[in-house]
C-alpha cells in the first residue's frame, strides 16, 4: 500500500473576534500579503539607501517615495490580481455572477493579473515622480519573491492549489471532496503533489537567492532592466515547470481533455499557467538584450 503524508490541520483563521454581531477574522492568506509588502517595502528601503548598487552611484529615488510607491503596489496587487483571476479563469462564471466580483474574501487571485496591475501603477508612479522607469521596476522585482514566498504556503495552509494525484513518497491527502477525486482505478487515497511547496520554493526561495547574488555580487543594477528580466525568465521557468505537477483549473478540465490543458491538440497541450508564463520568459530575454545594447 502507497505511504501518503496527511495533510496538516491548520486553520485558514489565526483568529476571530465578533464585533456588533459581525464575525472578523485574521487569515494566514491576509497575513502573507501583508508579510510579503512590508518585506518587500523594507528590502527596496535598504536597496535605495546603497548609491553603489546603483547606476552612476546615485538610486532613483528616496526612502519617502518608495512608501508612497507602497501603496500604489498594493493596489495594483489587489486590482489587478482579483480582475486577473476573473478574466483568466472564471469570465463565464462572473459575467453570469457580476456582484461577486469584488468579494475578495471567496478567494480567487492571480499572480500574472497582480504583476500587470503593479506593471501599471509603476509606470503611472513613476511618470507622476520623474523616476527611471527601469530602475524602478528593477527594485520591485527584486522585492517580489518574499511575498510569492509567503503566498504559496498560504496556498498550502488554505489547501487550495494541490497538485495532480501522485504516488511520490510526498504526496499528501489534502482534504475536500474535489482533492479526494482521483482518475477512474486509482489505489488507495487520492495523495497528490505538494505543488504549493514546489512554488514556494522555485518562485520565492531559489529566485529571490538568485536575484539578491546578481545584485550584490555582480551588480546588475547598474545597468537598468537586467533584474527585471531576470525576474521575469526566472518566475516563468518555475511557473511552466510546476504546472506539470500542478491540478489544472476545474473549468478547463473536459472528458477529452482530462489534464486540463488551456490550449491542446491530440493530447499536447499547455496549461492557462504555462500559457500566461511564456511571454514573460520572452520578454525577460527581450529585456536584458535591450538593457545591455543600451549599456
Amino acid at each position: 500500500m502507497q505511504a501518503v503524508l496527511n495533510f496538516p490541520n491548520i486553520s485558514p483563521e489565526i483568529f476571530s473576534i465578533s464585533v456588533f454581531g459581525i464575525e472578523l477574522a485574521l487569515r494566514w492568506y491576509a497575513l502573507a500579503y501583508i508579510a510579503g509588502l512590508l518585506l518587500g517595502w523594507r528590502l527596496v528601503v535598504r536597496l535605495v539607501k546603497t548609491d553603489r548598487l546603483w547606476p552612476g552611484g546615485r538610486a532613483p529615488m528616496g526612502p519617502e517615495q518608495v512608501e508612497e510607491l507602497l501603496t500604489w503596489v498594493i493596489l495594483g496587487v489587489i486590482l489587478g490580481g482579483r480582475l486577473g483571476f476573473v478574466l483568466f479563469y472564471k469570465p463565464g462564471y462572473y459575467l453570469q455572477n457580476p456582484a461577486e466580483i469584488p468579494m475578495l474574501w471567496h478567494g480567487g487571485m492571480a499572480f500574472h493579473g497582480g504583476l500587470l496591475g503593479v506593471m501599471v501603477a509603476l509606470i503611472l508612479f513613476c511618470r507622476k515622480h520623474g523616476i527611471m522607469l527601469l530602475s524602478a521596476a528593477d527594485a520591485l522585482a527584486l522585492a517580489t519573491p518574499p511575498g510569492l514566498f509567503f503566498g504559496r504556503l498560504a496556498n498550502f495552509i488554505n489547501a487550495e492549489l494541490w497538485g495532480r494525484p501522485s504516488t511520490v513518497p510526498w504526496a499528501m491527502v489534502f482534504p475536500g471532496d474535489l482533492a479526494a477525486q482521483c482518475p477512474p482505478g486509482w489505489e488507495g487515497p487520492c495523495a497528490r503533489h505538494p505543488s504549493q511547496l514546489y512554488e514556494a520554493g522555485l518562485e520565492g526561495l531559489v529566485l529571490g537567492a538568485v536575484l539578491l547574488v546578481l545584485v550584490y555580487r555582480s551588480g546588475w543594477l547598474k545597468v537598468p532592466g537586467q533584474i527585471t528580466g531576470m525576474f521575469f525568465i526566472g518566475y516563468g521557468i518555475a511557473r511552466f515547470f510546476v504546472e506539470y505537477f500542478r491540478q489544472a483549473d476545474y473549468q478547463f478540465i473536459t472528458p477529452d481533455n482530462p489534464i486540463g490543458f488551456a490550449l491542446h491538440w491530440h493530447g499536447i497541450g499547455v496549461t492557462m499557467g504555462q500559457l500566461l508564463s511564456l511571454p514573460m520568459v520572452a520578454l525577460g530575454i527581450a529585456l536584458i538584450m535591450i538593457a545591455r545594447r543600451r549599456a
